[in-house]
């Protein structure tokens, strides 16, 4: 493996972590502190993505922030907006100036919403239209997942990325219970009228982690889109299938994760403290599995593990609508905490669909006449581009999740309606899984071509 450095950054030159004994000499050891790293910052990403799903918590006439629940609902859906529609671009520019540099730029960029946000977040009768454009600055921590996971994409070989991804994201994740976490102890011990204490911890961190970023990283020269990839990923099918499914596991997650606390203000009158005693649980799980979702579909095959994790949420969802109707506290925390497990799950299962997906693709065009080197360039570029994609599709489901919960409970309705919406969404996912990629693997199985040797890869 040959490096150089240059002014702009250390870059990996001939890096090949499908060759095995590459692979155990250097690369993993490589791959590995990327990954450490890459974690810490997009696990501070999530946290100031999440941060005014925990601010809306403090706000009431009693610091002068008396804003009623729909308007409430409208400051968590902006930084979900923002950070999809920004997980294109951050996904694209690390394939421009590599993922040391933009792993570097974006936890800087962390600064910009934090700092405002403890400007202004004791200032008594701010209008909601300032906190709406501090919340908008704030999606810039949610693209970094699409700049994380394309970098991390390219780190690791294969047969590993179902794992490595589930790390990196669930690593990610787990930023939106930590702050929940925070904001929960900064209720317990100081009071509901001191939010700009969850805010003064991240401000340390984000410089530290930026620092470390700069220091420990490293650039990839393999992962320099060439000019189309993006085109390329948006032609393919699979693209658009996967974006849908990662709306119902990664929009469910990120959106419950936000709106959560304000559900349960809205269906029970919970506290601000009732309400963090336990919203931090669901994430903290959900992001635990993550990982787990990638390992298993490891072994058994995304589509496989992503259709019993979408029967599961349709379950989960049956539950809810009966604990709303049955108005039991208990039952339904613990329905929600069985949502985010199993969206968490999912999370990983689907994004370890990606590159099996385009790996089928590069053999079965091996065994049409392409030459293997560039069949697998192409499946690793695509499956980066793909993942942007499907990162920033994904999120909006987040989006779609917050504003049926606002239209649901604006006007002092109940949450059933929103629910009813998830558990046809779910019916949807299943029947995509269902004809579209365990139909085709059925189909395999119950006639092999001898010229064309059967393959595993989406289960």
């Amino acid at each position: 493996m040959k490096t150089r450095r240059s002014a702009s950054g250390r870059w990996i030159q001939d890096w090949e972590p499908e060759n095995e004994e590459f692979w155990e000499l250097s690369g993993k050891k490589i791959a590995r502190r990327n990954l450490v790293m890459s974690v810490l910052s997009e696990h501070i990403g999530f946290s100031v993505w999440s941060l005014w799903s925990v601010l809306v918590l403090f706000m009431s006439p009693e610091i002068g922030l008396g804003f009623a629940p729909d308007e409430k609902f409208l400051l968590v859906v902006i930084p979900t907006l923002v950070g999809a529609a920004l997980r294109l671009p951050y996904s694209y520019a690390v394939t421009r100036f590599g993922g040391r540099n933009w792993t570097v730029f974006a936890s800087v960029a962390l600064l910009v919403p934090t700092v405002l946000a403890f400007i202004f977040i004791q200032r008594p009768g701010t209008p909601l239209w300032v906190f709406l454009l501090i919340g908008a600055t704030a999606g810039v921590g949610g693209a970094n997942f699409a700049s994380s996971m394309t970098n991390i994409t390219i780190f690791y070989p294969q047969r590993h990325q179902g794992w490595a991804l589930g790390v990196n994201a669930g690593g990610g994740n787990l930023g939106v219970a930590v702050i929940q976490i925070l904001g929960l102890l900064v209720i317990a011990t100081a009071g509901n009228t001191h939010p700009s204490y969850v805010i003064a911890f991240y401000l340390p961190l984000i410089v530290i982690v930026s620092v470390l970023s700069a220091l420990r990283m490293d650039n990839v020269e393999a992962v320099r889109a060439e000019p189309g990839a993006l085109r390329e990923a948006a032609a393919s099918r699979h693209t658009w299938w996967i974006s849908v499914l990662y709306i119902g596991t990664f929009g469910s997650f990120i959106g419950y994760g936000f709106a959560f606390g304000l559900v349960l203000q809205s269906e029970f009158g919970s506290t601000p403290l009732e309400a963090a005693s336990v919203t931090f649980l669901g994430p903290l799980l959900g992001s635990l599995a993550r990982p787990f979702g990638g390992k298993v579909a490891d072994r058994w095959g995304g589509a496989r593990t992503t259709v019993w994790t979408f029967a599961g949420l349709t379950a989960g969802t049956c539950v809810l609508l009966l604990a709303s109707r049955a108005g039991s506290f208990a039952l339904f925390v613990a329905g929600f905490t069985l949502l985010f497990v199993l969206s968490g799950f999912g999370n990983g299962s689907t994004y370890k669909m990606i590159p099996a997906v385009f790996a089928r693709e590069a053999e079965e065009a091996i065994t049409s006449g392409a030459g293997a080197p560039q069949a697998f360039a192409r499946a690793r570029r695509v499956s980066g581009a793909v993942i942007g994609i499907a990162g920033a599709v994904g999120a909006l489901g987040g989006v779609a999740v917050n504003l049926a919960f606002r239209s649901s409970y604006q006007g002092g309705g109940g949450g059933d309606m929103a629910f009813l919406c998830f558990l046809g969404f779910y019916a949807l996912c299943v029947l995509i899984l269902l004809r579209v990629y365990l139909r085709r693997e059925r189909t395999e199985q119950s006639a092999p071509s001898p010229a064309r040797p059967r393959t595993s890869h989406v289960r």
